[in-house]
């Protein structure tokens, strides 16, 4: 089912028009109910409720994740207010998030506080992160360098793998499901634990046959000659384990693993004569580390976090090696609160990473080390409520860096709050920017932010609501220079933005809403000026409704999400959609559940990166074992 850009954004409008009216009219229902309000670590790098926040952050919780039956984590967070998702081409292909009309790279993404990504790229695999392994997921919108130093333009995604609950005795997991294009998915886990230790070990398979990826042509897409209609499969295995231990002294350790293998099938091209394309790549990432969390005094907590992450990446044509990009990074953390007083917070800490490349690609250099150091202060008086933080980087690449935040909040009612945030960021040069070979730049300059955001949020008897407004100017923008065919700082954006929320229950319809507008500009010189960034949409309205029929469960998703365009020219528009989903559950027994979910219901076509597919209608059910 096409839908026209004027018919798309016309229902984006009444859709999120009616819903947040009916939502509001929810005000004082009788039905109306609060859940406990979860921790957060992610925004201040200390705990704290995500009501208490000054930032704007979402808590994704392992009853999310099964409640909406995501299999990936790019189906996962698709329609989050904040995240524009681009996938080239359906489950196990290049996925990108953009937080905020941010860069691709400008999102710093931790796992269980281990640092991940791709040192040559600058990106993290969302596509290879098995859901399966996650317990619960942390976004945090908005700069946030001056905690955790370079990426964090656009924010920070914390994902948390799963882990025991101390409650006693040991508790098998088990899942396994099947669907439209040859889909499989399973899972089996273990954990146990008492009030002083705890452990979970999980495994988990995922396997697609999948469909024909890209709809290019020899001059555009795919750039091949004679493109494949094939259907292009997905298969992922992973593993992971978390164990941890409380002494009677209070000191408290953990140690996590995570290893993701991954091979995905796509179509080759050929842009010119004689060149090898890949069609297939493997993949594997895997993280492991551990923390030890002492209080020497009554006042003083310290933190320890230490780890490894790995992300290797083979191409292949056939059973041809075409490139190899293995990245390795290691990083320790340390972490001092100090409580000067009940509503006073000192935090003091000291980050250090270092990365390491291995390819078939020469690089002028193939590892950097970076050194950081920041403070925070955290206080609250009366009504107000205040965070300041600073920070300083020193990298062996580009020197050293001074970055800062500070946030503020004020309750005008017991249930309604204003919030401001101002904070500087910077995103440090990739390898393949500052080193590969010919189009490498290693004199470029950091990228650099500011960003200024305000907000108001209530939490009601009858539900929550929050709206933000925020602006983000970034300098030295890193792109591409066809006239000289090398990387440069060449550009600057200017990106504006709102975000609405809302989340009631009305006659036991669980409703949680959001609302986006963005204006993502191209403020460079040249004929570029003034365009949309490529890839973002400007307008973006998510609902989800779910109730509870005794045994049953039911479930729905809609999505609408306006135009884009895919190049910094603004000559290739991707049009609006609109996307239904439908969800059912039933209760088989205590343990025991079947779920089913059918996706893009009308079969709408449309596409996240240009000439790349995504799903049609499809079907997928899964049978559930949960202690």
């Amino acid at each position: 089912m096409q839908i026209s850009r004027v018919s798309a954004i016309a229902v984006l409008w009444l859709s999120g028009t009616t819903a947040v009216t009916a939502l509001a009219e929810a005000a004082n229902r009788p039905d109306a109910q609060n859940h406990e309000d979860p921790i957060i670590v992610t925004a201040t790098r200390t705990a704290q409720t995500a009501d208490a926040a000054l930032a704007s952050v979402t808590v994704i919780s392992r009853e999310d994740i099964e409640r909406r039956q995501a299999r990936s984590v790019q189906d996962l967070l698709r329609g989050t207010h904040g995240i524009d998702v681009s996938n080239n081409g359906g489950p196990g292909k290049s996925t990108f998030m953009r937080m905020r009309g941010t860069e691709s790279d400008h999102i710093l993404v931790l796992i269980d506080g281990i640092k991940v990504g791709n040192a040559t790229s600058g990106t993290t695999p969302f596509e290879n992160i098995p859901i399966e392994q996650i317990e619960r997921i942390e976004i945090v919108r908005g700069p946030r360098s001056s905690l955790y130093g370079s990426e964090a333009i656009g924010g920070v995604i914390q994902i948390f793998t799963r882990k025991g609950d101390g409650s006693g005795g040991l508790k098998p997991s088990f899942s396994f499901g099947g669907g439209s294009y040859g889909s499989l998915n399973g899972s089996v886990g273990l954990s146990g634990g008492g009030k002083q230790g705890w452990f979970n070990l999980t495994a988990s398979g995922r396997g697609t046959e999948g469909f024909n990826a890209c709809s290019g042509t020899a001059s555009a897409g795919c750039f091949s000659g004679s493109p494949d209609p094939d259907r292009d499969g997905y298969r992922n295995v992973a593993g992971s384990a978390r164990a941890g231990y409380r002494f009677k002294n209070g000191l408290e350790i953990d140690a996590n693993f995570m290893q993701s293998e991954g091979k995905t099938e796509f179509d080759a091209s050929d842009p010119f004569p004689g060149f090898i394309s890949p069609n297939k790549s493997e993949l594997v990432q895997q993280v492991f580390g551990g923390s030890a969390k002492y209080s020497p005094m009554e006042f003083w907590r310290f933190n320890l976090i230490a780890g490894r992450s790995r992300d290797n990446l083979d191409s292949l044509n056939g059973r041809v090696l075409t490139s190899r990009f293995n990245t390795m990074r290691d990083t320790i953390s340390l972490l001092n609160d100090f409580t000067l007083h009940k509503h006073h917070l000192l935090t003091v800490g000291m980050d250090y990473q270092h990365d390491l490349v291995e390819s078939t690609t020469a690089f002028t250099e193939n590892s950097r080390s970076n050194w950081g150091v920041f403070g925070q202060y955290q206080t609250t008086i009366a009504k107000h409520d205040a965070q300041l933080s600073i920070r300083h980087d020193d990298n062996e690449q580009f020197g050293s860096r001074v970055t800062g935040g500070a946030g503020w909040g004020y309750a005008i009612t017991n249930k309604v709050r204003l919030t401001a945030n101002f904070g500087s960021a910077f995103k440090a040069p990739t390898f393949n920017e500052l080193y590969f070979p010919i189009s490498g730049n290693s004199n470029l300059d950091p990228e650099d932010s500011l960003s200024y955001e305000f907000g108001t949020r209530g939490k009601m008897d009858w539900g929550n609501w929050s709206l933000n407004v925020y602006e983000t100017r970034i300098d030295d923008l890193i792109a591409y220079n066809i006239a000289s065919n090398k990387i440069e700082n060449i550009n600057k954006a200017r990106i504006r933005g709102l975000e609405a929320t809302v989340s009631t229950q009305i006659k036991g319809w669980q409703f949680n809403g959001n609302l986006t507008f963005l204006d993502p500009t191209n403020r460079s010189s040249g004929t570029s000026k003034g365009n949309i960034l490529p890839r973002r949409a400007e307008q973006s309205f998510r609902l989800d409704a779910d109730r509870h029929f005794g045994k049953y469960r039911l479930g729905a998703m809609f999505l609408a999400e306006g135009e884009r365009f895919d190049d910094l020219e603004n000559t290739r528009k991707l049009d609006s959609y609109v996307k239904f989903d439908l969800r059912a559950e039933y209760e088989l027994s205590k343990h025991w559940r079947l779920q089913g979910r059918i996706e893009n219901l009308f079969n709408e076509h449309y596409e996240t990166a240009a000439f790349f597919n995504q799903p049609g209608r499809n079907f997928f059910a899964t049978l559930r074992y949960q202690p």
